[in-house]
């Protein structure tokens, strides 16, 4: 009743209510994303106060990266069967209740459970699929410029939360830091559940740029899903070769962001004398361009070449990590590395799930792109592991960071290689293709 009201009232004014549905999955992505990435700020004081090295509380964080990417493709299933809204609800809640029941662990398996399962499945259920199915669905127009933003939310909240947190760590300890992102979830959570709503149809408006309202789904195509549905799209998109490509640039993608800096940064400005709160600073200036440079990203796909961009991308990313060891750690070092590196922390998404949807139809978009994203995850968690044992095995983060920026370039020269194939016409979700 209220989003009826408010749509009525917003058309009134000429404001389709695909805004409202983009707001509130931003706010949904910024604070989920915030629970993900905090642990991070929390590595060392979480190591120290209970005698975990900082290996094995890297191999916890690693399986939220993991499970964060591999619910994509089953988060699509959920937001078909019982809609977008009760899933970001349920996901919201379940990042709520691991950050509750955090406050109180004293054991490892807890750690691995709590921050692990609860907070990577919760996350996971809104994560960057769900910036794609909302585009597809709400918006005939501008799906560039509406990726760019909703991806921005996801990077930008596990930056910007940090300085507050490592800040309230410093002051308070590091339960208190998990408070604020708590109560954020708790909030929008309410917010959510009062106004989101599935499809344009609900609200019997057409989808932003369209000029007749989409028909409105029926029980039949959602009978259809099941949860094997996910592995009959995976096959058949595996059957062309610009999969494996966009696949194997996005594991390179997580390798390189997720997995290294956002879960090892603090810890590596930690081992240059650097306190926690200017590290942390440092991430939310990377989190300020990253929202700059992935909303531009946007609106650059949906007029250049995404193959091109993506190379340009990958080859300053790449160039950024490789210089990161030379910066010295300085003001001025890690200002230019926080810009350069920042602006396409995730620009790689808005081109990418373009890719997938030229490529494998709108149809399908949705579901391929939840599995190259599983790949983009299960490389951060290879990174965040991969990267504590460097740094526990050899006392520094350096052929962590040389290696990340070498496969950057490799994945520049991969996404050049795609050749678009337009998208046959999409059999419905749930059947094979013939």
């Amino acid at each position: 009743m209220i989003a009826q009201t408010l749509s009525m009232r917003l058309q009134r004014r000429g404001i389709h209510y695909a805004w409202i549905i983009v707001a509130l999955t931003f706010l949904t992505g910024l604070t989920s994303s915030a629970a993900l990435g905090l642990p991070g700020a929390l590595l060392q004081p979480i190591s120290k106060e209970f005698g975990w090295g900082v290996d094995q509380v890297s191999s916890a964080l690693a399986v939220r990266f993991a499970l964060f990417g591999l619910m994509g493709p089953f988060a699509a299933i959920l937001m078909e069967r019982f809609g977008l809204r009760n899933v970001m609800v349920t996901a919201l809640g379940l990042i709520c209740a691991g950050s509750l029941l955090a406050l109180g662990m004293a054991e490892f398996w807890q750690l691995v459970l709590l921050w692990g399962v609860m907070l990577g499945v919760g996350s996971g259920m809104t994560a960057l699929v769900l910036s794609a199915v909302v585009s597809t669905r709400w918006f005939e127009t501008r799906r560039g410029l509406v990726v760019g933003m909703l991806t921005a939310s996801s990077a930008t909240g596990q930056l910007v939360f940090l300085p507050v947190g490592a800040w309230l760590v410093e002051r308070f300890g590091w339960r208190m830091a998990v408070l604020p992102v708590l109560v954020a979830c708790a909030l929008v959570a309410l917010v959510v559940f009062v106004l989101m709503r599935n499809r344009p149809s609900d609200l019997g408006l057409a989808p932003f740029g369209a000029s007749a309202p989409a028909p409105a789904a029926g029980a039949a195509p959602a009978a259809a899903l099941s949860a094997a549905t996910p592995f009959r799209v995976l096959r058949e998109a595996s059957r062309s070769g610009v999969f494996w490509l966009l696949a194997g640039s996005f594991f390179i993608c997580g390798l390189s962001t997720n997995g290294l800096i956002q879960t090892h940064f603090i810890s590596l400005c930690g081992d240059a004398g650097m306190g926690p709160v200017p590290a942390a600073s440092v991430l939310a200036m990377m989190g300020a361009f990253d929202l700059v440079g992935t909303v531009l990203s946007g609106w650059l796909s949906d007029r250049y070449d995404n193959r091109k961009l993506l190379f340009w991308y990958y080859s300053l990313r790449g160039l950024s990590l490789l210089w990161l060891p030379y910066s010295e750690f300085t003001l001025y070092g890690l200002s230019l590395f926080a810009m350069f590196y920042g602006l396409d922390w995730i620009a790689t998404v808005p081109p990418t799930v373009r890719l997938v949807a030229t490529t494998f139809g709108k149809e399908k978009a949705g579901m391929v792109f939840g599995w190259v994203f599983a790949a983009h995850q299960l490389g951060a968690a290879v990174a965040a592991y991969g990267a504590g044992q460097v740094r526990t095995l050899l006392l520094t983060y350096n052929p962590a960071l040389f290696a990340a920026g070498a496969a950057c370039l490799v994945a520049a020269l991969m996404v050049l290689a795609v050749r678009l194939q337009p998208a046959r016409a999409a059999a419905p979700v749930g059947t094979s293709a013939a």
